[in-house]
């Protein structure tokens, strides 16, 4: 039995790794993969990006299921091609990938379905752009329409930000394509959590509850990122909580696809606001797991994961259950220097332990890793590890994935020292 994960960050190290704990599995190949996954004995990595050519390879190898982790692929209509093919793939189509390819999609989607999301307008004239945000005031959130791996999102604090960024979007095309048309809206006070659930066109699964930490400094301080850090739990979603954000937004979401003829399929992220007045707000919906969400939420995974990947596939979520370890489970992420702007890339990386040398209770995940000529792995992206670790709470974890972070080095390395400081403060 083989399997195919489509990606080269962290999230899909995690996946694949999630998946290599099934038994009877001949081989996973990862594509492309990062130094990381070509380091765990189950894994292969495979260099190849097209779409095509990944259906070809998936045909000829008769790989049983494929699992799509980032979005531009989606975005890009790889689950079409497959599908077209009659091979298995989990993901979106690239019709239903538009929640969140496009911000203005999933915010008019949003609208009409009725699902809360904070209010907005979209411009495609920097004039106009400007003359709302003059008109609105601050604080407010300038996005970009388009897909811009995770830094389109400005939470403008004062009018010169907000000004910035609109320019750098419309005036300077610094975004290209995916900043051509942006999105400005509303600034929601409140606790941002990450919801993501398995769907399979009709029926939903949830998994378990996680906080990112989105801004690169300690005590969310500075411009946003891909993600710095997450934990799973998250105590901010209680239960009362969970069942409102699956009346509210989740299964008006799976429910409003259907209706508009593209069945949602795939992982579906809701970045979500709790308000401080007890209302959700959406943010935004991702069409994949998140990164640094999957780390931790995989760590605590004890179901065959490959059981409810095929339950989606078949449209049998229904009859699907998702066990998870008691334990909380923390994520750390190590980034280069500059992110997240450019960042600085080519380092050595000193002190990588040897693949599963943690233990059980901890695993070391690549994302923009990669080998050098000769052979010594080298930072190649923004975010660069994400060390993640099992604790019986929150406090626990985090020491524990800190304490492993101590032998790890590499020319401007960053990372935030709080990561999960609000489940740690909530409980104090």
């Amino acid at each position: 039995m083989k399997l195919l994960v489509i990606g080269s960050g962290g999230r899909e190290h995690a996946i694949a790794w999630c998946l290599a704990r099934t038994r009877g599995l001949q081989k996973i190949y990862v594509a492309p993969g990062n130094a990381g996954t070509s380091a765990e004995h189950e894994l292969e990595n495979l260099p190849i990006t097209d779409p095509q050519e990944l259906a070809d390879f998936a045909d000829e190898n008769k790989v049983r299921l494929t699992i799509v982790g980032p979005e531009a692929p989606l975005a890009a209509g790889i689950v079409d091609i497959f599908r077209a093919r009659g091979l298995k793939i989990f993901g979106p189509t690239k019709a239903a990938a538009q929640l969140e390819s496009s911000k203005e999609f999933a915010k008019r989607f949003m609208v009409k379905y009725r699902i809360p999301t904070a209010a907005f307008e979209t411009f495609t004239d920097a004039a106009a752009a400007h003359a709302y945000v003059e008109k609105q005031g601050v604080p407010i959130v300038v996005k970009a329409d388009g897909l811009a791996a995770g830094k389109g999102v400005v939470v403008a604090q004062t009018l010169k930000e907000a000004h910035a960024a609109i320019d750098d979007m419309l005036a300077d095309n610094k975004l290209g394509d995916a900043g051509a048309r942006i999105v400005i809206e509303e600034f929601l006070d409140g606790e941002e959590v990450s919801f993501i659930v398995m769907a399979d066109g009709a029926n939903v699964l949830p998994l378990a509850s996680s906080q990112d930490h989105k801004r690169v400094g300690d005590g969310d301080t500075g411009p946003n990122t891909g993600g710095m850090g997450a934990y799973s739990p998250a105590p901010a979603v209680t239960p009362s909580i969970h069942a409102k954000i699956m009346r509210e937004v989740i299964n008006p979401a799976i429910k409003g696809m259907a209706q508009e003829g593209m069945p949602y399929v795939g992982f579906l992220y809701a970045g979500l606001m709790i308000c401080k007045d007890g209302s959700i707000k959406t943010l935004e919906f991702n069409c994949r797991m998140g990164d640094p969400e999957a780390q931790p939420i995989l760590m605590r995974l004890k179901t065959d994961f490959l059981k409810l990947l095929e339950c989606a596939v078949e449209g049998k979520l229904d009859k699907a259950e998702a066990e998870w370890n008691l334990n909380a489970a923390v994520g750390v992420v190590l980034a280069s220097a500059k992110y997240p702007g450019e960042p600085r890339t080519g380092n050595l990386i000193k002190g990588l332990p040897p693949a599963n040398s943690f233990g059980d209770d901890a695993h070391l995940f690549h994302a923009g890793t990669a080998f050098n000529k000769a052979g010594k792995v080298v930072t190649s992206g923004g975010r660069v590890l994400c060390v993640t670790a099992l604790g019986v709470n929150v406090r626990a974890a985090q020491k524990r994935a800190y304490e492993l972070i101590e032998t790890i080095s590499f020319p401007g390395m960053q990372y935030r020292r709080d990561i999960g400081y609000r489940a740690i403060n909530r409980k104090t």
